[in-house]
């Protein structure tokens, strides 16, 4: 199995891609310790996953909650092998609309929650020669108006990817990024309908955002991190990789349309 024995731990790992990767890794043999918010959800995938996951409940807007989830790891399962940031708050905000208190959320959350983490896990990654995998966003490129702050914050977190991963090639701890397109989660299915969206939407995703006919699933970006996460993506480090349905780069949709 591609990650036999391994300690992954996982943000946001109770539910969405969170979870998917769980899910994943702990069928590729590793042990996972699956953080979250929300005890009932939590509970529900560790229980299924059986002895080789552990919940651990904390606020990724308190800066010490890294030092925890480290220390969680460490008492369920000896070792931590590998870190996957997935965890992140999605929210609306214009340049108008956006508050200093929501900006500084999002960026706690989505930024310096991940980078705290792994600056408590280092000593440990170091020993194992293991691997962090940041979830970023295609957002981090420019990102949609109406995301701005979000945005903001996966643009800092491709950054950290980089720099971490010039900065520790030497101490054989790899720091690799996966920037994700749109991915029909559960939660993305409900807060389409929120906003007005009706049950049927997935099934008519416009071409322009879902050229194959249909959005990625999170068992597909689990995939992706198992890859990275394990001994045979060794000893590439500093990628960071689109998961999206189309190039990036070059891509303006509108031109596209104003041709046909």
């Amino acid at each position: 199995m591609r990650l036999s024995d391994k300690v992954i731990i996982v943000t946001g790992g109770t539910s969405g891609i969170g979870q998917a990767i769980a899910e994943r890794a702990v069928a590729e043999g590793a042990r996972v310790l699956v953080h979250g918010i929300e005890r009932r959800d939590g509970e529900v995938v560790v229980a299924k996953l059986g002895g080789r996951a552990a919940l651990h409940l904390d606020d990724l807007l308190d800066p010490a909650a890294g030092g925890r989830i480290v220390a969680a790891a460490l008492a369920a399962f000896g070792r931590i092998d590998g870190v996957v940031n997935n965890a992140a708050i999605v929210a609306r905000g214009t340049l108008g609309a956006t508050t200093p208190e929501f900006f500084d959320q999002m960026m706690a959350v989505n930024a310096r929650a991940p980078f705290l983490l792994i600056q408590a896990a280092f000593p440990h990654l170091k020993a194992s020669a293991g691997s962090v995998v940041n979830i970023g966003s295609i957002n981090a490129y420019s990102g949609q108006p109406n995301l701005l702050a979000y945005s903001m914050a996966k643009g800092a977190l491709q950054t950290l990817s980089r720099n971490l991963a010039n900065a520790h090639a030497a101490d054989r701890v790899r720091v690799n990024h996966l920037n994700v397109g749109w991915v029909l989660t559960t939660r993305e299915y409900h807060h389409q309908i929120e906003h007005g969206m009706p049950s049927d939407w997935p099934e008519h995703v416009p071409a322009e955002f879902a050229p194959s006919g249909r959005l990625i699933l999170p068992e597909e970006v689990a995939s992706a991190v198992v890859y990275w996460l394990g001994d045979e993506s060794r000893p590439i480090s500093g990628s960071v990789v689109e998961l999206e349905q189309y190039c990036i780069m070059g891509r303006n949709p509108d031109k596209q349309s104003a041709g046909k």
